[in-house]
C-alpha cells in the first residue's frame, strides 16, 4: 500500500466529524472560523535527504518544503514548530550551531517564528515541522473546473539534477554541479505570489512528489482528466543545456519532485490577470496544459504533438 491508500482506508474516517480536516485530502488543516491553517511534515534521513553532512543546508530545505504547503494554499506562514530525533553525533555542538544559524536566516527571509517542538534521542535522524498561518480563505484541492488552464510557477527539474549530482549518478562541470546542488537545497518558494493566488486560482498544490503525481492528487476526487504540453513545461537554461546535449531527456526530469513550485488551475478568462501578475512580481508563470473531461485519458504531448508515455509519475511512500 502507498501512503494515500493508508490514509483513505484507515484514517480518513476518523476525520469525518471535523470539516476543518478537509477529509485528510489536502495539504493543510483549515479552521475557517478561527482563520487558522496548519500543516505537518516529517523528514527522514535516507528518504527525504541523503545524509546530514551539511546540516545547515538540510534544515533550510526542510523548512522551505514545509512552509511551501501553506504558500500554495494562498497563505503566508507565520509560525513553525520543529521536532527532531537524533544522537549526540548528529546533534553535536557544531551541527546545532549550523542548524540554528540556518533557522535564523530562514526566519528572516520568510518572516516566520519558532514556537516550540521536541527533541528525542535516536540513532535514526528525522525532523517533523508543523507550520501555522492565518487566513480567511485558502485555495483548496479538488476544485478544478472543466476547461481550466493548468499553470506552474518557476522551473522544474533542477532539484532532481542536483540530487543526481549528489548521488554521483551524473557528472557535470564545477559551475553546473554548484548550480544544481544549490537548487536541490534551496528551492525557490514563490511566497510573493501566495496572496495573489486567491484572486485567480481554482485549485492548487505544491510540487513536492512530482508534476504528474501532484497534478493527479490535486484532482483525485473529481471526474476530470488533463492534457499537458511538454514544450510548455518550464525548465532552466542550465537544465536545457543538459537536454540539448542529450545528457537527460526533458520528460525524465520534469516530474521527479522536490521542486516546491506552485501548480494551479484557473479559468481561461483569468489568463490576462495571471500573466500581468507574473510580470509585476517578476515571477515566472507558465501555462502548461488543460483540464479535460474524465472520458479522456490523461495525455502528454511532445514538441511534435505526439502523445508520449511517462514511466515515472513521481514519488510515493510505499509500505
Amino acid at each position: 500500500m502507498h501512503e494515500f491508500e493508508i490514509i483513505k482506508k484507515y484514517f480518513s474516517k476518523l476525520s469525518l466529524d471535523n470539516k476543518s480536516s478537509l477529509n485528510l485530502n489536502d495539504d493543510v488543516f483549515f479552521d475557517k472560523s478561527r482563520k487558522l491553517i496548519i500543516s505537518t511534515d516529517t523528514y527522514v534521513e535516507g528518504v527525504h535527504f541523503i545524509n546530514f553532512n551539511n546540516p545547515d543546508l538540510v534544515i533550510k530545505k526542510i523548512i522551505r518544503s514545509s512552509i511551501s504547503d501553506l504558500i500554495c494554499k494562498g497563505v503566508n506562514p507565520k509560525y513553525y514548530f520543529i521536532s527532531g530525533s537524533g544522537n549526540n553525533n548528529l546533534f553535536s555542538k557544531k551541527n546545532l550551531k549550523l542548524i540554528t544559524k540556518s533557522l535564523k536566516q530562514e526566519q528572516n527571509k520568510y518572516s516566520i517564528f519558532l514556537c516550540g517542538g521536541d527533541t528525542v534521542f535516536s540513532n535514526k535522524l528525522s525532523f517533523t515541522i508543523t507550520s501555522v498561518g492565518f487566513s480567511k480563505r485558502i485555495v483548496f484541492r479538488n476544485k478544478a473546473r472543466l476547461n481550466d488552464d493548468i499553470y506552474v510557477t518557476g522551473n522544474l527539474g533542477d532539484s532532481f539534477i542536483g540530487l543526481m549530482v549528489l548521488k554521483k549518478r551524473i557528472t557535470l562541470n564545477k559551475y553546473l554541479n554548484k548550480y544544481f546542488i544549490n537548487k536541490y537545497y534551496h528551492p525557490d518558494l514563490q511566497i510573493n505570489l501566495s496572496k495573489k493566488l486567491l484572486s485567480f486560482a481554482n485549485t492548487s498544490i505544491d510540487i513536492s512528489d512530482g508534476l504528474i503525481s501532484d497534478l493527479e492528487k490535486m484532482i483525485n476526487n473529481q471526474k476530470l482528466s488533463y492534457k499537458l504540453y511538454l514544450k510548455n513545461i518550464p525548465v532552466s537554461k542550465n537544465l536545457n543545456k543538459l537536454i540539448s546535449a542529450k545528457i537527460i531527456k526533458k520528460i525524465s526530469s520534469i516530474s521527479r519532485g522536490d521542486d516546491y513550485q506552485i501548480l494551479f488551475t484557473a479559468s481561461p478568462s483569468k489568463s490576462r490577470i495571471i500573466f500581468k501578475t507574473s510580470r509585476s512580481l517578476g515571477i515566472k508563470i507558465s501555462k502548461i496544459g488543460k483540464i479535460c473531461n474524465h472520458f479522456q485519458k490523461p495525455q502528454i504531448f511532445n514538441e511534435k504533438n505526439e502523445i508520449i508515455a511517462l514511466k515515472n509519475k513521481g514519488y510515493f511512500h510505499k509500505f
